[in-house]
């Protein structure tokens, strides 16, 4: 049966009809009915009452697989026993200090020990807080003031990062070699977007060009190795080797940003690619589902947050309970774990791409982890290779439709081309999810 966007809207919003009404509710208190804008697409977003697992269970009554894991956050699942128990633990105790707790430590020995680039780690609330603290540490370790960062790439809603994240494809300012810097929203100061470069992915003459250019005012460049909430697009590794080669040359810290891509590898997506960043920001996975984000990287650079050069402090940095909810979720992620999570991303993606290969449809599922794109595009063979090719070559209209129908079905992705897999979905899940795909995507392009 044909699958049409206006099919979908309708189904949707029938399905999740309490969820709907709930919204408009919220926005008598709320501007835009929840404190996020990622969670709705389509016409309202999907309220959750609980989750347990692999699932999240609706307001509305419905169970749903859960492919979008709070934005890859909930590795585990839904509240996982280990987890839930050191919290049980800890709170007793006291959960709000003006001095630090023993667990602070033990969570950034457990990170220093496998992240190869770490040797020191400041903690903070989130990985937006601590892109920002990896900025400020780069100004003051170089005495210089810009930022280059990648078109497409995002780095949390701060004004410093918040920019060239989102261009809309009618709006990619500059040439495809040279991305204008463009705010992603109102408020931010037009001297920020001034201090910022813009580079293209994947296209290093171009990157390379413009770094050599303002060599003499970049602290830092900040990259995803593969980014996500942009659109997923991977750097290909013999880019990133020229990327770190040239920013050791001109004095420029090389800044990776593994908040998505620490959930590949024991030692992050790094240790995949086998290069060694000058700082790394860390989120997600690292608080086990409570608010958390680090910033890691040489002992070198900490110096001038150790001798009071750089202040980077908060109420609830290093919060005790996050920071517990941290351990116990890294203990679970051996690398049994990591290779198990890898392996299904892999069936997914091999067993689909060469179903749309063989039906010559223009559908593909691709990236490197348990955090994975898919995208309707142009044509069949279609690469993605930079944003500007994502935002040209896809279509939104039939990612939406997918979105909205796998909800229908009781899958819930992330709407925007991805899917975040989590350690307690079993075969049958993953059977389920590659079936239910070719029946919607045949339906969307049949």
């Amino acid at each position: 049966m044909k699958v049409t966007l206006e099919n979908s809207l309708a189904k949707f919003s029938d399905k999740f009809r309490l969820s709907k009404e709930f919204t408009e509710e919220c926005k008598k208190q709320i501007p835009g009915a929840y404190s996020r804008v990622s969670f709705n697409y389509g016409p309202h977003a999907i309220f959750v009452d609980h989750g347990e697992g692999q699932y999240i269970h609706t307001i509305d009554g419905h169970r749903l697989l859960d492919l979008n894991n709070n934005f890859t956050v909930n590795i585990l699942g839904h509240n996982h026993s280990k987890i839930s128990a050191a919290l049980m633990e800890a709170i007793p105790k006291g959960f709000s200090f003006g001095n630090p707790m023993k667990h602070e430590k033990h969570l950034a020995e457990i990170i220093c020990e496998r992240v190869a680039s770490v040797e020191k780690i400041k903690f903070s609330c989130s990985a937006s807080e601590s892109c920002l603290s990896a900025a400020r540490i780069a100004r003051a370790y170089t005495g210089k003031n810009k930022i280059a960062k990648f078109e497409g790439g995002y780095h949390g809603f701060i004004d410093d990062l918040q920019i060239s994240a989102h261009p809309s494809p009618e709006c990619l300012p500059g040439p495809d070699n040279h991305p204008a810097p463009l705010a992603d929203s109102a408020g931010i100061p037009s001297y920020t977007i001034e201090n910022t470069l813009i580079l293209p992915q994947n296209d290093f003459e171009a990157c390379e060009k413009i770094l050599r250019e303002n060599a003499h005012d970049t602290a830092c460049v900040m990259m995803e190795l593969q980014s996500g909430a942009g659109g997923v697009v991977v750097l290909d590794k013999e880019f990133v080797a020229g990327i770190r080669s040239l920013t050791s040359e001109l004095g420029i810290l090389m800044i990776i940003d593994e908040t998505i891509t620490l959930r590949a590898d024991v030692g992050g997506l790094q240790k995949i690619y086998g290069v060694k960043p000058d700082l790394t920001v860390m989120g997600k996975i690292i608080g086990g589902g409570l608010p958390l984000g680090a910033v890691g990287g040489q002992a070198k650079y900490f110096n001038v947050a150790e001798n009071g050069q750089v202040h980077l402090s908060g109420t609830h940095h290093g919060h005790p309970l996050a920071a517990v909810a941290g351990i116990a979720c890294l203990e679970v992620m051996d690398k049994a774990a990591y290779d198990r999570l890898n392996q299904m991303a892999g069936r997914i993606k091999n067993e689909l791409n060469q179903w749309a290969d063989g039906n010559g449809y223009p559908f593909i599922v691709y990236g490197e982890f348990s955090f994975f794109g898919y995208a309707f595009t142009d044509k069949p063979g279609r690469q993605i290779k930079s944003h500007r090719d994502f935002w040209r070559y896809t279509n939104n209209d039939h990612i939406l439709t997918f979105a909205l129908e796998m909800a229908n079905r009781d899958f819930f992705p992330v709407h925007r081309g991805q899917i975040a897999l989590s350690l307690p979905m079993s075969d049958e899940d993953i059977d389920g999810l590659i079936m239910t795909t070719k029946e919607i995507v045949a339906g969307i392009l049949g």
